[in-house]
């Protein structure tokens, strides 16, 4: 899919204020610094598609996923605490989804490969945590803790060597952003 057809399916809308009231300002594209365009953001409508805001700018900080929907008072119930900085579109994927999993950084340890949703790690593989991974196909959402709960980061294909590196994170649990999503 090209960047004009990605843009044209993903569509979302960030309010300053509760119940999209105030400012606003709207977004079909990833937008690495949102701070010149909103002092704050209470609530937010994704018209299309799938988003990730991040509580700093250049897509960093503590992630949240956005699929489509009404967000009245979002960003206080995560504890954004007002600061949505950046928001990056994730691609629509229509293929297959697989991802290895390594216990250790730099893909030591035990490896196991995913093609499904995984709500635990520790009773599914009997491994302590997750510390580096490699996502050959799709667009996953890991979390911090079992059952999809918890700090999540976002990871589309390409390889991660260590999480040490990207927040000091360990992963528990993991999920498919599929298509049904948009």
């Amino acid at each position: 899919m090209s960047a004009t057809d990605m843009n044209m399916r993903s569509r979302i809308i960030f309010y300053e204020e509760r119940n999209f009231q105030g400012r606003s300002y709207e977004c079909n594209s990833d937008c690495a610094d949102m701070s010149s365009y909103l002092s704050r953001c209470h609530s937010c409508r994704v018209e299309r598609g799938c988003f990730m805001v991040y509580d700093r700018t250049n897509f960093m900080g503590n992630q949240y996923f956005l699929r489509r929907g009404e967000y009245a008072d979002y960003m206080s119930m995560m504890g954004m605490n007002e600061c949505i900085r950046s928001c990056r579109v994730i691609p629509v994927h229509r293929g297959s989804y697989r991802m290895r999993i390594y216990e250790k950084e730099n893909f030591g340890g035990q490896m196991y490969e995913l093609m499904e949703d995984c709500d635990n790690i520790r009773d599914r593989f009997h491994m302590s945590s997750c510390m580096s991974c490699h996502v050959m196909d799709g667009h996953w959402l890991m979390y911090e803790q079992p059952h999809f709960r918890g700090r999540m980061m976002y990871m589309k294909p390409g390889e991660y060597k260590s999480f040490l590196n990207m927040g000091n994170m360990r992963f528990m649990s993991m999920r498919r952003i599929m298509d049904s999503y948009y």
